[in-house]
C-alpha cells in the first residue's frame, strides 16, 4: 500500500526496500523511511520523518497551520520548538509569539527551548540529533546534524506541520555526490575552510538537487563539531542536505554529551555508486574568506590582507559552538583587540556560554576587549550589532547577502573564528599565519573538546511531560492563516517586478527586527514584500489585484521562510516566471498556490516590467492534466513558453490553491482520518 493522501494525520506504511546492496548512506536512510516512490534521482519520493524542529520566526505559522489542520498531538518521534531569532524581544509582539509557541509546544506535545537557550541547530545537536534518523526543519540550516549521521532537510513550515501530523514528506530524489576527503587539515586551516573551498569550486548553485555525502580517509581526522560546521554551511551550496558516516569520532562526541545510547554505526556500502565525486585534499587547504556579498565569493585570506576592519563577530549556527569560541579565547589570552575594532561573541547555545564562563575563558576574552551577546541568531539576520556605514565586518556566519546585516550597503566577509580573531587583534584582515610570524608567540589553537559537555538545564529546555501550558495563548498580533482559492482558468497580470539572478528570501521578506515581529501577522508582514528590491511593490501589487513576478536564476535562494511565498500570494501574485528556482522556495510556491514557471534566458531578457502577461492555456485544467509546457502571451504581441516541472501530487496541491487547502479539502471529502481516530 502506498500513501496516496496528503492528510497530515495519516501515517503511511513504509515502502519495501528498493535496493539490496551498493547503497550510499543517504540511500540507506531514505530506503529505511520510504513510503512512496523509487530512489531514482529526479523522481518524487515520500519519506517518513522521525524528528522535526522549528524556530520562532517560522514556528508561529507552523503551529497555526497545525491547528488549522484539526490536529491534536504531534505524531513524530520528537518535535522541538526553539526561540532563537527574536530573543531580544524588542516589542511585545516578539514576546507574545514566544508565549504562543510555549503554549503550542505544551498543547501539542513538543519540546520547548526558551529564548536565550540557543540557536535551534546547536541546541538540537547537543540534545536530540541521532544517527540514522530523518529530520525536517523549518529553517534552511536544518542539515547541521548531518555531521552526526542524521539525514536532515530544510523545508517550508507547512511541510513541517504536515510531517508533525504523521504525513509523509515529499521531495524529488536528489543525486548523491561523494565528497571524498583526503589528508588532514594543517595548522590554521579549519572546517570553515573546507566548506568555503567547496563554495569556491561549486558556487551557491552547485549543490542544487544534491545531497553531499562525505567519505574518505580525511573524514576520520575531523571531529563532529568540525563536521557539523561543514554540513551546516552546505546549505549555501543549495544542497538538499549534507551527511557524514558515523565512526569513533561520532561515538566519542556522543559519549561526551552523555548520549552514547543513540550511537549507531552507519555508512555507505563499499560498492556504493555516486552521481559524481569531488576530491578535497585537506592538507592543501589554507585560511579562506568569502568577500562581499555572496558566500561563494571566496579567496585566500592572504589576497585581501590589509583591509581595515571595524567589527568582528564570532557566533551563528555555523561557528558558535564551544569548540569555535575556545580558539578565539586562546588567541586573545594576554592580548587586547585593536582599539578601532569592536569584537562581539554570540555563542550558539547557553551551554557553550556556561562552559566558557566556568573555565574562565569568558573573563579572559572580556579582559581583551570582547563583548558578549545572548545565544541567538540575532546579528546573522540583522537584529543587533548592525555594522557602521562604510565599514567592514568580519563574521563567522554562513551568509553575507547584501543588506542581511541590517544595513543596505554593507561589507561583510565570512571566515573562520581564527581569521576573525586575527583581524580583531591586528585591526585589519590578516592571514593568521602571518600574524603568528609577526607576533612570535601566537600558536595555532587547534580544536579542543571538553571531557564532558554540561549545561542546558531543564528550565531552559522544557520537555512535553513538563509543559507549562495545555492550551493556546494568542496575543493580538497573532492572526489566522490565509487560504487561497483554487487555481482559476485565467492566470497572469502585469509584470509587477523584474528581478536579477540570486534574489534571496531576504530580498523577498527581510528578517530585520522592525519586520520580523510581524511573522505571525500576514496582512501586516505583506506590506514589506520585496521592499529591498522596490519599496513600492506591495502597494502596487494590492492595487493591481493580481500580477506576475519575473526573475533570473536561482530565485528564492537562502532561508526556508515560507512567508516569501505566502506574502506574495496574499498580495495576489498568481505566477512567478524565473530562469530557475531554489528548491525550498519552489516547494513553498506550490504550497501556497503560486504557479512557478521556468523560462529561458531569451524570454527573460525580452520581458519588461509593466508588460501584460497572460498564461494562454486553461491554467487549472492544464495543471491537473499534467501539461508541462505553457504558452505565455506578452502584451498580446508575442508568445513564449514556460515549463512547469511538477509531480502529480504537486499539481493537485497547486490546483487546490495550496497545500493547506488541499489537505483540508481531502479531509472534508472523507479522506484519511487523523492518526488518533
Amino acid at each position: 500500500m502506498k500513501n496516496t493522501t496528503e492528510y497530515a494525520g495519516f501515517i503511511p506504511p513504509r515502502h519495501p526496500l528498493t535496493h539490496v546492496m551498493g547503497q550510499t548512506l543517504t540511500e540507506k536512510i531514505l530506503d529505511d523511511h520510504l513510503v512512496e516512490g523509487e530512489l531514482t534521482p529526479g523522481e518524487e519520493i515520500g519519506i517518513e520523518i522521525d524528528q522535526v524542529l522549528t524556530q520562532d520566526t517560522t514556528g508561529t505559522l507552523v503551529w497555526l497551520q497545525f491547528e488549522a489542520l484539526g490536529l491534536e498531538e504531534v505524531q513524530t518521534e520528537l518535535a522541538a520548538q526553539y526561540c532563537d531569532h527574536q530573543t531580544y524581544q524588542f516589542d511585545f509582539k516578539n514576546t507574545d509569539d514566544h508565549r504562543f509557541l510555549r503554549s503550542a509546544a505544551g498543547t501539542f506535545g513538543a519540546h520547548f527551548s526558551r529564548p536565550g537557550n540557543g540557536i535551534c541547530h546547536n541546541v538540537h545537536k547537543e540534545n536530540f540529533a541521532a544517527p540514522g534518523k530523518t529530520m525536517l526543519g523549518s529553517d534552511s540550516h536544518t542539515p547541521t546534524p548531518g555531521g552526526l549521521g542524521e539525514l536532515a532537510i530544510g523545508s517550508g513550515g507547512l511541510d513541517v506541520a504536515v510531517a508533525m501530523g504523521g504525513g509523509a514528506y515529499y521531495i524529488e530524489m536528489p543525486e548523491v555526490v561523494n565528497v571524498r576527503l583526503e589528508g588532514e587539515l594543517p595548522e590554521w586551516a579549519t572546517a570553515k575552510d573546507v566548506i568555503l573551498e567547496l563554495l569556491r569550486r561549486l558556487s551557491v548553485k552547485g549543490g542544487v538537487g544534491k545531497v553531499l555525502e562525505y567519505t574518505g580517509p580525511g573524514v576520520e581526522t575531523l571531529t563532529v563539531p568540525e563536521r557539523t560546521t561543514i554540513t551546516n554551511m552546505g546549505t549555501e551550496l543549495g544542497a538538499t542536505s549534507s551527511i557524514f558516516p558515523t565512526d569513533d569520532q561520532t561515538k566519542d562526541y556522543l559519549e561526551r554529551l552523555g548520549r552514547e545510547d543513540v550511537f549507531e554505526d552507519i555508512g555507505p556500502d563499499e560498492d556504493a555508486e555516486y552521481a559524481d565525486e569531488i576530491v578535497v585534499d585537506l592538507s592543501d587547504l589554507e585560511p579562506l574568506i568569502a568577500e562581499p556579498s555572496m558566500p561563494d565569493n571566496v579567496v585566500p585570506v592572504s589576497e585581501v590582507e590589509g583591509v581595515d576592519v571595524e567589527q568582528v563577530m564570532i557566533g551563528s549556527c555555523t561557528n558558535g559552538a564551544y569548540e569555535d569560541i575556545l580558539p578565539a579565547a586562546k588567541m586573545l589570552e594576554g592580548r587586547n583587540i585593536d582599539k578601532k575594532t569592536e569584537m562581539i561573541v554570540a555563542p550558539g547555545s547557553k551551554q557553550a556560554s556556561e562552559m566558557l564562563a566556568r573555565e574562565g575563558w569568558t573573563a579572559e576574552m572580556m579582559a581583551a576587549g570582547v563583548n558578549f551577546s545572548e545565544a541567538t541568531c540575532g546579528a546573522c539576520i540583522g537584529i543587533g550589532h548592525v555594522p557602521a556605514s562604510d565599514s567592514v565586518s568580519l563574521r563567522t556566519f554562513n551568509r553575507n547577502f547584501e543588506g542581511r546585516s541590517g544595513i543596505e550597503d554593507d561589507n561583510v566577509y565570512l571566515c573562520s573564528p581564527e581569521v576573525a580573531t586575527a583581524a580583531a587583534i591586528k585591526g585589519e584582515i590578516v592571514d593568521p599565519r602571518d600574524l603568528a610570524d609577526e607576533l612570535g608567540d601566537l600558536e595555532a589553537p587547534g580544536l579542543e573538546m571538553p571531557d564532558q559537555y554540561i549545561g542546558n538545564s531543564e528550565s531552559d529546555l522544557i520537555a512535553p511531560d513538563n509543559a507549562v501550558d495545555d492550551e493556546l495563548i494568542k496575543g493580538p498580533n497573532i492572526g489566522d492563516v490565509p487560504l487561497k482559492d483554487p487555481l482559476e482558468t485565467e492566470v497572469g497580470g502585469e509584470a509587477l517586478l523584474k528581478m536579477e539572478d540570486n534574489i534571496t528570501t531576504d530580498h523577498i521578506i527581510p528578517a530585520t527586527q522592525d519586520i520580523l515581529m510581524y511573522r505571525s501577522n500576514v496582512p501586516k508582514l505583506s506590506e514589506f514584500t520585496l521592499s529591498r528590491v522596490d519599496d513600492t511593490f506591495a502597494e502596487r501589487a494590492l492595487e493591481a489585484d493580481g500580477g506576475v513576478l519575473v526573475a533570473g536564476e536561482n530565485y528564492g535562494q537562502g532561508s526556508s521562510r515560507e512567508h516569501a511565498a505566502l506574502c506574495p500570494m496574499y498580495l495576489g501574485i498568481e505566477t512567478v516566471l524565473a530562469q530557475s528556482f531554489a528548491r525550498i522556495h519552489k516547494a513553498n510556491l506550490f504550497n501556497f498556490g503560486i504557479v512557478p514557471l521556468t523560462i529561458d534566458e531569451e524570454t527573460y531578457e525580452k520581458i519588461e516590467e509593466g508588460d501584460d502577461i497572460e498564461v494562454v492555456d486553461d491554467a487549472a485544467e492544464a495543471v491537473k492534466s499534467g501539461q508541462t509546457e505553457f504558452t505565455i502571451r506578452v502584451n498580446d504581441d508575442w508568445e513564449a513558453t514556460g515549463q512547469l516541472d511538477a509531480s502529480e501530487r504537486e499539481r493537485e496541491i497547486l490546483a487546490a490553491g495550496g497545500k493547506l487547502s488541499h489537505t483540508k479539502q481531502q479531509h472534508d471529502d472523507g479522506g484519511a482520518a487523523p492518526a488518533d481516530d
